[in-house]
């Protein structure tokens, strides 16, 4: 990909550099700081529900915010936004790093989740609209490959600041590197926004509280379990008030969400997809890498070290995942990734015993790995690509919520499996409850296999009515270059 100017102007390749940096920067943060709970624990003296709350309340404010994000985006600039989100995201790993007991920590944790809500979901806006379509698959396999990197470097990366320095610096590392993406940004970044929007206030505030009653309850089942008035409240509340987001969205003339997207089968099974994907992935490797360290006995280092099979195959599979969509398209590559995953946790869920020699699980950790890669880019493209362009940063604020809410629910679920039918009592016992989890696990990637074979073939342009919808939308909605123009 040459560094020419994309539509209106807007510069693909810095805009992939900045928006490769910073999902790189947010996805690894996630993933070091599950590594470093035992010596944040030992450090600060925290309790067991200090550290799930330290990881939790990253994921709360992180999935509460996505669509808000994403809806500011299109109304206030894209770039204005991003920026502001990656000060926030910044200053909060500076002030995670700076934390001296749990609660100031998990408040640092929250408001870094807030900046990640708004980045996250804007990185991708960005790039797709800054790169021609020719072009883009290259740039959003590019982006894939980032973020599965963040995956695999995590663990390592974690494990190795905790061991040699201190886990206050899996924090400060986002200090220089968010500070050099603002900077870039600043620099190299163009202005982009939806055509023809307002804010939805009442449409933000519902969908906002919301996901908060249903990602708070599901949190809170390893502390209070899933029949406690307290989890079955919030997600019972959580549910009706989304219930009322859906009513008020049908009805509003400016929503927030337009509920048209999801008569579109496409745009339906990319999001059903991808909460089932991420339910099955976070679920088990919750679990797994609890397994390589209690039970088998590795250091945090180690076991990210063990984990490479699965966790480093995304970057080598992209270039591979890239060459498949262009001869077979985004719809078969992503289902060929949920099944790969779904074959590897079944393998997982067949070998898993106290005794289980680790070169028995690499056949299992490959197969989920070459899932991972042939469904990380493609189900990022197709998601952008099922949609007008003028709907693109919604969608995206979309999808990744529901990702986070996969996420959410599959730790949720599979805890909750192995809680019941296993436990930490002893290797035999956490091995009963681990292998139905991963069985379980193997079956919700199967469902998603499902249900993106659901999408219609060649499934991945927006229907007639979105191009219509959209018909000059790109150009207009680059800011100061083109005079915007109503749509009907």
């Amino acid at each position: 990909m040459t560094d020419r100017s994309g539509p209106s102007g807007m510069n693909p390749v810095w805009t992939l550099v900045v928006s490769g940096l910073t999902v790189f920067m947010a996805a690894l943060d996630n993933l070091v700081v599950i590594t470093a709970l035992p010596a944040i624990q030992q450090d600060l003296g925290t309790s067991l529900q200090d550290l799930e709350w330290t990881v939790n309340g990253y994921t709360l404010t992180f999935s509460v915010f996505l669509m808000a994000g994403a809806a500011a985006g299109d109304r206030f600039g894209r770039r204005r936004v991003f920026l502001a989100g990656l000060v926030v995201f910044t200053g909060a790993s500076a002030a995670a790093a700076l934390s001296d007991s749990a609660d100031s920590l998990i408040a640092a944790r929250a408001v870094q989740g807030l900046g990640a809500a708004v980045v996250m979901p804007l990185t991708l806006t960005l790039l797709t609209v800054a790169v021609p379509e020719r072009r883009r698959g290259l740039a959003l396999g590019v982006w894939g490959a980032l973020s599965g990197l963040a995956v695999a470097l995590g663990p390592l990366i974690g494990g190795a600041v905790v061991e040699k320095i201190s886990w206050e610096w899996i924090f400060w590392v986002n200090v220089p590197i968010g500070v050099a993406v603002l900077v870039l940004g600043l620099w190299k970044l163009a202005e982009s926004t939806r055509p023809d929007t307002s804010l939805d206030p009442v449409g933000t505030v519902l969908v906002s509280v919301g996901v908060f009653g249903v990602v708070y309850a599901l949190v809170s089942t390893t502390e209070h379990g899933w029949s406690s008035g307290r989890v079955l409240g919030f997600l019972a509340g959580g549910l009706v008030v989304l219930a009322l987001f859906v009513g008020w969205e049908l009805r509003t003339a400016q929503p927030m969400l337009p509920m048209r997207l999801f008569a579109n089968r496409a745009f339906s099974a990319v999001n059903a997809a991808s909460l089932l994907m991420f339910a099955a992935m976070f679920g088990l490797v919750f679990l797994l890498t609890q397994f390589m360290q209690n039970i088998q006995g590795f250091s945090p280092l180690e076991a990210g070290v063990k984990m490479l099979p699965w966790t480093a195959m995304p970057v080598v599979v992209a270039p591979l995942a890239a060459l498949l969509t262009a001869r077979l398209g985004n719809r078969l590559v992503v289902a060929a990734g949920l099944l790969f995953e779904a074959a590897g946790l079944g393998w997982l869920a067949s070998v898993v015993s106290a005794d289980t020699a680790y070169a028995d699980q690499v056949p299992g950790l490959v197969l989920g790995g070459v899932g991972l890669g042939l469904f990380f880019s493609p189900v990022a493209e197709m998601a952008m690509n099922v949609v007008a362009p003028r709907d693109q940063g919604i969608a995206s604020g979309a999808n990744n919520t529901f990702r986070e809410l996969g996420g959410a629910l599959g730790v949720a679920v599979l805890t909750s499996v192995f809680t019941t039918l296993g436990g930490y009592g002893s290797p035999q016992e956490f091995v009963d409850g681990l292998r139905p989890a991963a069985w379980i696990g193997a079956g919700i990637a199967a469902f998603g296999c499902l249900a993106i074979l659901l999408a219609p073939r060649g499934g991945t342009t927006p229907t007639a009515e979105t191009k219509v919808i959209s018909s000059g939308a790109v150009e207009d909605s680059y800011k100061g270059n083109l005079p915007s123009q109503s749509r009907n």
